[in-house]
């Protein structure tokens, strides 16, 4: 079983350039964070290695060799995502497990950095089912934690959750019903805070199923400061979507969402929705992606860009955001 790898890539002269290739298996997801001065690389591996083990890596940026280096290993099971944050001075990570073997309702599980041992230990467990994503956010004192849960092992309408911490442990804090939930994009328009799902099916065996499980709703959700919760606010109507991306040029916000199938083909528009206050979010561009699974937003010294990464194509696209 061949395994491509993944390649770091630099940006340089207004395009990317190889970098560094590292060996990876099916990596699913990067996560790169600062430890004081330190730069780390965190890769969430999908399947097993070589010898049959099965782990995700934590490279570390050498300046000596001005290449990342392997750093830590820590045990997962078909890894998804890995998160970074940090709250009050100490630095987390945590892993989205998606399953070990067939069985999809195991722990995802919250590493903390040990400074003496300079090293991740495990911190926190928590159950998840077929997890996909982890999104980290504040609100004012408070720190949060949602989980994208995808499949249960019969099922993908099934909850995701949102968790907050008290007393130095993540504790349930609000559950909404998702359908296949591959990603969470927390983002601020004004001084409102907004959740945004990406459903990705709707399936569940034996139940009664829709006629096209793959074109459904995902939905954003507000937290409502007074009920101490997150309602709904926009439900848009996508294509197996499996990905957010939330962006600003000038004073304006725009959400884009990456379509990945739509029951019969890959080759699909992705959209871009502007933030119209009264009208909500409103679609503004159809972008033709073929099997979509991923959206940057990046800036350089040359302007705003948009990336964007497919599954099914041995190529990734830059488009550069046009500002009038």
């Amino acid at each position: 079983k061949p395994w491509p790898g993944s390649t770091i890539f630099k940006w340089s002269d207004g395009k990317f350039e190889p970098y560094q290739n590292i060996t990876t298996y099916e990596a699913q997801a990067w996560k790169h964070f600062f430890i004081g001065h330190q730069v780390f690389l965190a890769v969430a591996n999908f399947e097993k290695n070589e010898r049959n083990q099965e782990y995700s890596v934590i490279y570390r940026w050498s300046r000596r060799k001005l290449r990342f280096v392997l750093y830590q290993r820590l045990a997962t099971h078909s890894a998804r995502d890995w998160e970074a944050f940090r709250i009050s001075g100490e630095t987390f990570l945590a892993v989205a497990n998606h399953r070990e073997g067939d069985n999809h309702n195991i722990d995802s599980i919250i590493y903390k950095w040990n400074p003496n041992t300079r090293l991740f230990e495990r911190n926190q467990t928590i159950p998840t089912s077929g997890a996909y994503d982890w999104e980290f956010f504040t609100i004012g004192p408070y720190s949060f934690l949602v989980v994208a849960n995808t499949f249960n092992g019969t099922s993908t309408r099934i909850y995701s959750r949102i968790y907050i911490q008290l007393g130095g442990m993540f504790r349930l804090f609000q559950s909404i019903q998702t359908y296949g939930a591959t990603d969470w994009e927390v983002f601020r328009v004004q001084e409102r805070v907004f959740l945004a799902v990406a459903n990705s099916q709707s399936y569940a065996t034996g139940g009664l199923n829709r006629l096209n499980p793959f074109n459904i709703n995902s939905t954003i959700y507000e937290l409502n400061i007074t009920a101490q919760m997150f309602v709904k606010f926009q439900d848009i109507p996508t294509n197996s979507a499996v990905d957010w991306e939330f962006f600003t040029v000038g004073d304006d916000s725009f959400l884009v969402v990456a379509n990945s199938f739509d029951g019969s083909k890959f080759f699909l528009n992705s959209v871009i929705y502007r933030w119209q206050g009264y009208e909500s979010f409103v679609p503004v561009h159809r972008l033709p992606t073929y099997g979509c699974t991923d959206w940057e937003k990046f800036s350089t010294a040359d302007g705003s860009y948009l990336i964007y990464s497919s599954a099914k194509e041995r190529i990734s696209k830059v488009l550069k955001l046009k500002t009038f």
